[in-house]
């Protein structure tokens, strides 16, 4: 199969999966209020962590904080009597009374802890989290840039980009939460990704010093060397994924909007790192001709 002479499909499953991403934030922002569904982390709010003196469910905690307008809460549960709520900013009256009522109706509750992050201090966390993410992608542009060519390095920034946009925009159409663990999964995305891209850009560069690889199209000894690493590209990819995979049906509540952002990315980022940064690559080099 010749990947690169298919490089426009490739182009067109990505510009598909970019515009159905950036729909959904389009359309949250103008039926919800908000392109996405931003935690107290970043938007200001309070966290009440409870363990209860015997078993509870989701529903059953969301039963209750509807009495309080409070339907909107995040809730997530470690194990099965422990429960994180995330909510809209409660003054210590109120709070007092949520957690008193939860733990009556529920059979008794032990505040593990509580606390609320003010609207400035939830800016300033957004704040930080972009400059994070710019600073690694800065980073890891110009460690390749170093490495390889500054073409190399554009390809890898690109597909940096298309994983981060799709998988953002992929959250935003589920609805998901987003704090400082989707920034972190975001961040574990990105060295995944650009790992798995440099793989074969080490594959590329050893090829073009072959003896007579002078006499092959580029395209051609791309397209060689994508082949060449595909096996350990997958199996590197499914090994990940079924760990991943396991976090999310198995592990506590806590871990599972981690994992979900993770299973999203690093599918996106195996299939940049061929179909996305490799193509390119082909196609700013001819233009240098």
């Amino acid at each position: 199969m010749n990947i690169i002479g298919k490089t426009r499909l490739w182009f067109f499953i990505s510009g598909t999966l970019i515009t159905i991403g950036l729909a959904a934030l389009l359309f949250n922002g103008m039926t919800r209020g908000k392109a996405m569904n931003f935690g107290i982390d970043f938007t200001g709010g309070t966290m009440i962590n409870l363990r209860f003196t015997q078993p509870v469910t989701v529903a059953q905690v969301r039963e209750i904080l509807h009495g309080h307008r409070l339907g909107e809460a995040v809730i997530q549960r470690s194990g099965e009597r422990d429960v994180l709520i995330r909510t809209e900013p409660l003054e210590g009256e109120v709070r007092q009374q949520v957690v008193a009522e939860l733990a009556e109706k529920l059979g008794g509750a032990e505040l593990l802890e509580s606390d609320t992050i003010g609207p400035v201090i939830g800016r300033e966390l957004r704040t930080q989290a972009i400059w994070a993410l710019i600073l690694a992608s800065a980073g890891i542009a110009i460690y390749v840039s170093f490495r390889f060519e500054l073409i190399f390095a554009l390809a890898g920034l690109a597909a940096l980009l298309h994983d981060a946009i799709i998988t953002t925009g992929f959250i935003a159409l589920l609805w998901r939460p987003v704090d400082v663990t989707f920034v972190a999964a975001i961040l574990t995305i990105l060295g995944y990704s650009i790992n798995d891209t440099i793989v074969i850009f080490d594959r590329i560069r050893e090829n073009l010093k072959k003896p007579g690889a002078s006499k092959i199209k580029f395209a051609e000894l791309v397209n060689r060397s994508l082949w060449e690493t595909m096996a350990r590209s997958i199996n590197t990819v499914l090994t990940v994924l079924v760990v991943v995979l396991a976090l999310l049906i198995f592990g506590g509540e806590t871990l599972k909007e981690f994992s979900l952002v993770l299973l999203i990315g690093f599918t996106l980022g195996a299939y940049s790192s061929i179909f996305i940064a490799a193509p390119l690559v082909v196609m700013w080099e001819k233009g240098k001709k």
